[in-house]
């Protein structure tokens, strides 16, 4: 099966469009979103009825922690994510606020976990950036519960960069730097913890969406960067009367 894995949307539908299109011409058979369908972005209704619409037939959805402030925004904004939240739980209807409030937080199918964050506390949103906190996730990872298969492959989001670390025989972990369109083996007889990167709010200079394909059969892990309309996802933040800073960083994927 090939699994496509997109996380960290943030209500851009723009971006979001152009990864669903570009994962079914690249075989895509099946959606996993790893959570954080909305904030910063200006079309959180849309993205989230979007994405309701592809659970019902057959998605996999996790909670990110911009959807649960987005059901439970504070009372206080004091940073653009928390304004955000704000606006963007006024937006939502009833039901869509209902869809992100019961989605799970981690997901085990096969060998495989999905996750927003670290397998190792999910509701705590610790972020996967380095050697000591991917080992830490994955550590957990791979003691499932009982009459759980074992997992080999651990995916989530939440830092939105693209990374890949594997452990072999030792306890160490070992980093690789993956090239987008470029295939990477990931065999069952080591383990693997992947970031996906965003779809919605790259941050490393490039601003084309991002987002993996894995493929169970082949035990292939390949990331992409797809090209898409940001000036036009920008726009709706403005639109929106979100700060300019959620714009700005879409036209500089910074």
């Amino acid at each position: 099966m090939k699994l496509a894995l997109l996380s960290d949307i943030h209500a851009n539908r723009h971006a979001l469009e152009a990864c669903i299109a570009h994962a079914a011409q690249a075989g895509a058979q099946r959606l996993a979103f790893l959570g954080d369908l909305v904030g910063y972005g200006g079309e959180p209704a849309a993205v989230v009825q979007r994405i309701m619409a592809l659970a019902e037939a057959g998605a996999v959805v996790l909670q990110g922690n911009h959807d649960a402030l987005a059901v439970d925004p504070p009372a206080g904004a004091t940073q653009h994510g928390q304004a955000a939240a704000q606006w963007t739980h006024a937006q939502l209807s009833p039901s869509q606020r209902s869809f992100l409030a019961g989605l799970p937080l981690t997901h085990h199918e096969d060998t495989l976990l999905l996750v927003h964050a670290s397998a190792d506390a999910p509701a705590r949103w610790r972020y996967v950036n380095n050697p000591f906190a991917a080992s830490n996730s994955l550590d957990a990872a791979v003691m499932p519960p009982a009459g759980s298969a074992a997992v080999r492959h651990v995916f989530g989001g939440h830092v939105h960069d693209q990374s890949l670390y594997y452990r072999g025989q030792g306890r160490s972990l070992m980093a690789f730097a993956p090239t987008p369109g470029v295939g990477i083996a990931t065999p069952a007889h080591r383990h693997w913890i992947a970031t996906v990167g965003s779809v919605g709010q790259p941050r490393d200079g490039d601003t084309r969406a991002a987002y993996a394909l894995f493929d169970s059969a082949a035990m292939r892990l390949t990331f992409y960067r797809v090209p898409y309309d940001h000036l036009a996802a920008a726009q709706s933040v403005r639109a929106a009367g979100l700060p300019e800073a959620l714009a700005l960083r879409l036209e500089s994927g910074r």
